[in-house]
C-alpha cells in the first residue's frame, strides 16, 4: 500500500498564508497610469468634462483646486483626508485655521467628479485619484505642463484639524523654515522654489500679507514703492472684510506662466516667502533660472508635482474608496461662503 504524502504543517500553512496575503496586498498596492483603463474606462472623460465645465463657469477654480491638493498632499500625504467634512464629534482637517480659506468651488468639483463617477463605475475611482488627475487637467487647461499622473491612491479614513498646524507652510515663513519643511519630506530647495511657481495663478487675502506690508512703518516691506501703495488702497478695509484679496501674480493672474519670477526680483511678490526665495542666495538662482526660461520652469514643476502626487499616499488595504451620502445641508451651508455653485446631493468625498 503506497505511503499518502506527507501533510504541510500547520506553521508552513500558516506561512504560505501570510505569504500570500503579502503578495496580494502589493499586488493591490501598486499605482499605474492605466489603474481605471478595465474598471472606470470613461474616467479620464468624466473627469475632462467636469474640470471643463467647471473651469468655464468659475475661472478661479484652477487656482482654488492647486490650492486643496497642496494642502491636502503636504500636511499628511495625498489621501483625500482634507476634504472631508467636520461632524459633531470630530474637527475634520479641512476647518483646522489655515485650511478655513480654501474655496468651496474646489471642493464642489471633486464632488461633482465623484458624483459622474459613481454612476458610471459605482465605488471604483478614490477621491484622492480625482483630486489629482483634475489639478493636472486644471493646470494645463489656463496653460501650464502637462505631466503623468499614478493612479490607485485609496482614501484615509481619517482627518483631524490637529494634525495640520505645522505641518503647511505659512505666508509669513522664512526662507530657512521652507526649506527645512521641504527638506522633512524629501524635497530639494529647487523642487520647493518649482512648486512656490503655483503662486503664478489665484489670489491671497489680505490677512496673509498686511504684516509684511506694514513691517517698518512705511509700507515698503521689501516691497516696489508704487505696488506698496496699490495694496495698501486695496486692502484698507480688510479688518472689516477678511474676504478682500489680491492677485499673486498682478501680470497675468489666470495664466500659469513664468511671470511670477520675473516679478520678484522686481518687489511685485505679494508674500513674505515670496520675498525670501529671491533674496535668500539658496533660492536666488533658481528663481533667476526660471524668469528667464519658461520651458525650464514648466519641467521642474511637473516633475515636483509627479514626486508630491505620490507623498505619503495610502494604497490597498491601507485606505478605502470613499463612498456615502453627504449631509448636504452641512455641505451646502459651508460652499454658500465661497462659491455659487448649486451643490449636487449623492455620493461625495466629503
Amino acid at each position: 500500500m503506497a505511503t499518502p504524502p506527507p501533510r504541510p504543517s500547520s506553521s508552513l500553512l500558516v506561512f504560505l498564508s501570510s505569504v500570500f496575503l503579502y503578495l496580494a496586498a502589493v499586488s493591490e498596492s501598486k499605482l499605474s497610469y492605466s489603474y481605471y483603463d478595465k474598471s472606470c474606462p470613461k474616467f479620464a472623460q468624466i473627469i475632462q468634462d467636469t474640470v471643463t465645465d467647471k473651469q468655464i463657469k468659475s475661472p478661479t477654480t484652477a487656482a482654488g483646486t492647486l490650492r486643496l491638493y497642496f494642502h491636502d498632499c503636504f500636511a499628511n500625504g495625498c489621501d483625500g483626508s482634507a476634504l472631508i467634512s467636520s461632524t459633531a464629534f470630530n474637527r475634520a482637517e479641512r476647518d483646522a485655521d489655515i485650511n478655513l480659506s480654501l474655496p468651496g468651488d474646489a471642493f464642489d468639483l471633486v464632488t461633482r467628479a465623484k458624483v459622474a463617477l459613481e454612476l458610471a463605475c459605482p465605488n471604483t475611482v478614490s477621491c484622492s485619484d480625482i483630486l489629482a488627475v483634475a489639478t493636472r487637467d486644471l493646470v494645463t487647461m489656463v496653460g501650464g505642463p502637462f505631466y503623468s499622473v499614478l493612479l490607485g491612491r485609496r482614501d484615509y479614513r481619517v482627518s483631524k484639524s490637529s494634525a495640520v498646524p505645522g505641518n503647511l507652510p505659512l505666508p509669513s515663513m522664512s526662507t530657512s523654515q521652507m526649506i527645512e519643511m521641504f527638506a522633512a519630506r524629501g524635497f530639494s530647495a529647487q523642487e520647493m522654489v518649482a512648486l512656490s511657481g503655483a503662486h503664478t495663478i489665484g489670489f491671497s487675502h489680505c490677512k496673509e500679507f498686511t504684516g509684511q506690508l506694514y513691517s517698518n512703518g512705511t509700507g515698503s516691506g521689501g516691497y516696489n514703492p508704487r505696488f506698496a501703495q496699490a495694496l495698501q488702497k486695496a486692502c484698507a478695509n480688510y479688518k472689516k472684510d477678511p474676504s478682500i484679496s489680491v492677485f499673486n501674480d498682478i501680470m497675468t493672474p489666470n495664466k500659469f506662466d513664468n511671470l511670477y519670477y520675473q516679478n520678484l526680483p522686481k518687489g511685485l511678490g505679494l508674500l513674505a516667502s515670496d520675498h525670501g526665495l529671491v533674496s535668500d542666495s539658496r533660492t536666488r538662482p533658481f528663481v533667476e533660472l526660471y524668469a528667464r526660461d519658461q520651458n525650464k520652469f514648466f519641467q521642474d514643476f511637473a516633475k515636483a508635482m509627479q514626486k508630491l502626487s505620490v507623498y505619503g499616499i495610502k494604497t490597498g488595504r491601507r485606505g478605502e474608496i470613499r463612498h456615502r451620502r453627504t449631509n448636504s445641508l452641512h455641505v451646502r451651508s459651508r460652499l454658500s461662503r465661497h462659491t455659487s455653485s448649486s451643490f449636487p446631493t449623492g455620493d461625495s468625498c466629503s
